[in-house]
């Protein structure tokens, strides 16, 4: 995926999305001078997911000893480092817009899992105070973390269909039933999604929950297609660690955190553009038969 190439999906999104969503917003009586901003939505938005895509380990490196050495003929306005990060909260609006337009579409098979984001180590937390409110303490497979969670929703091919960001301390069931209101058939997910009422709910929207079993419940009748797939849940698992390791979904040197979402959704929108994500290589003509 090449600069230009990105830049014109994120502009050609931005001309259409950015007039419509300028027109619904509430005007205040006091009069403000409107100066024309040395960088575009387009070019902000481009420049925080290309960042994703390159490995640094923090953007403050990728932009002062790459964007400002490199990217200077691509955009010849760059200004410096502070003035930059004070120009990513006004673009948090249109990237979660566009990645919502980058999802992929629903196969009637899907993934859901959760994943802890981390903004702090253990001992840190009494300490904490950029996050104080908005972050919380849960507790995951690897033990206690305090920050945010990251719900996923994926299909067998990789693409992410539905997304959801809550503080660490909401059980993993609360964000399904809207997050999973674009998709049928089924949805497949570990034993914290165990809900009669959860699954009653997706049910009546043509989704059918399937989910492992505790070590206290009895066991029960499944087709031996759902076991099979059931198993293969470790794909959403891979995406979660490809966005963490490759993408640099978590770090602890977040101090604003309406910046932290942007990097979020910023990560989201570059895994979207992966060419190689993980899949299940399922033939549609042999599954239909199945679902």
């Amino acid at each position: 995926m090449t600069l230009t190439q990105l830049y014109c999906d994120v502009d050609d999104f931005c001309q259409t999305f950015l007039p419509k969503w300028e027109a619904t917003q509430i005007q205040e009586h006091e009069r403000k001078r409107l100066r024309k901003r040395c960088l575009s939505p387009s070019e902000i938005i481009t420049l925080v997911i290309y960042y994703h895509q390159h490995g640094y380990a923090t953007f403050k490196w990728f932009y002062q000893r790459h964007a400002c050495k490199y990217l200077r003929d691509a955009f010849p306005g760059l200004p410096s480092y502070p003035r930059f990060i004070e120009l990513m909260p006004g673009v948090l609006v249109p990237l979660a817009c566009f990645m919502q337009s980058r999802c992929g579409n629903g196969t009637g098979i899907a993934f859901v899992d959760s994943t802890p984001l981390r903004v702090c180590e253990n001992i840190r937390i009494p300490r904490h105070k950029t996050f104080k409110g908005e972050a919380g303490r849960g507790k995951s497979s690897t033990g206690w973390f305090y920050g945010f969670k990251l719900h996923l929703i994926v299909n067998d091919r990789g693409e992410i269909l539905s997304f959801s960001i809550t503080a660490g301390n909401v059980d993993d069931r609360v964000p399904v039933p809207k997050m999973a209101r674009k998709i049928i058939g089924k949805l497949f997910g570990d034993r914290g999604y165990i809900s009669k009422k959860l699954a009653e709910l997706l049910a009546a929207d043509d989704v059918e929950l399937i989910t492992t079993l505790k070590k206290n419940m009895k066991p029960r009748v499944m087709a031996a297609f759902d076991k099979l797939l059931l198993r293969k849940r470790s794909i959403i698992e891979t995406i979660n660690d490809q966005l963490k390791n490759i993408f640099q979904l978590e770090h602890s040197r977040h101090r604003s955190l309406t910046n932290y979402m942007v990097n979020v959704v910023a990560a989201l929108v570059a895994y979207s553009y992966q060419e190689k994500r993980p899949s299940l290589n399922i033939d549609p003509v042999n599954l239909l038969p199945l679902l």
